[in-house]
């Protein structure tokens, strides 16, 4: 896999096609674990590891499982690794083992672990699973945290437990509801189909333009000219 492959995969999981603010997947972690930004990158973290971990299996073994039980194979892999995260985490982070609770193995179902399994794991090599696993995990990684960021500031008024607001300040109770939950990543999802709809009409029209240069060169150099002439009557 070349660099420029890298890349562009990365984006793709991380921005362009986002599972959580694109694809709209795992909306239940989304919503249930966003309460404070340092449970939002513990989620993200361990269902990245499991999604590149479940990737890299499923893909080495895409050959040797039978069609027919695909689907109960590939479960199977993603809780074991699954339990093995949720050790780590009992085991190192009690705390943020607490805070998630259930979350933890309910990362077993997470569509977006098993939509990659089924949708490019078992159809790709080894190399570039892992790289849709680290950028499809570092995308839900980077919706969550965003979310996340939204919810703590306003509705608790910190920022990662630090206070960032004077003893004045009154926060939005309803953002750490899951009301909360709704609202805000509503509002962010609108705003990221916005900026992307206005980035697709600019790239359609670079596009228009440069099929009319290359189909009409002396119109698109009489309308260049035209657009000069008018620039400088304007002055």
């Amino acid at each position: 896999m070349s660099i420029k492959g890298f890349l562009k995969q990365l984006r793709g999981g991380i921005i362009d096609n986002n599972p959580v603010l694109i694809q709209l997947l795992g909306m239940c972690p989304t919503l249930a674990t966003t309460t404070s930004v340092k449970n939002a990158v513990g989620m993200g973290l361990a269902a990245t590891a499991v999604l590149i971990c479940s990737n890299i299996l499923i893909s080495l073994l895409r050959k040797f499982i039978p069609k027919q039980v695909r689907i109960a194979a590939y479960i199977v892999i993603i809780s074991g690794f699954v339990t093995a995260v949720e050790l780590l985490i009992k085991a190192f982070f009690y705390d943020l083992y607490g805070a998630l609770g259930l979350f933890i193995p309910l990362i077993v179902v997470n569509c977006i672990i098993l939509a990659r399994a089924e949708a490019f794991a078992s159809k790709n090599p080894v190399l570039p699973s892992a790289v849709d696993g680290l950028s499809m995990g570092l995308g839900f990684t980077f919706a969550l945290v965003l979310i996340s960021t939204v919810r703590e500031i306003l509705g608790n008024g910190t920022f990662l437990g630090f206070k960032l607001f004077g003893d004045g300040f009154s926060p939005a109770i309803i953002f750490i509801l899951p009301s909360g939950a709704f609202l805000t990543l509503g509002f962010i999802v609108a705003l990221v189909q916005k900026l992307s709809n206005n980035a697709k009409d600019k790239q359609n029209a670079r596009d228009a333009a440069a099929e009319l240069a290359a189909s009409h060169p002396a119109d698109a150099a009489a309308s260049a000219g035209s657009d000069n002439s008018d620039k400088e009557e304007s002055k």
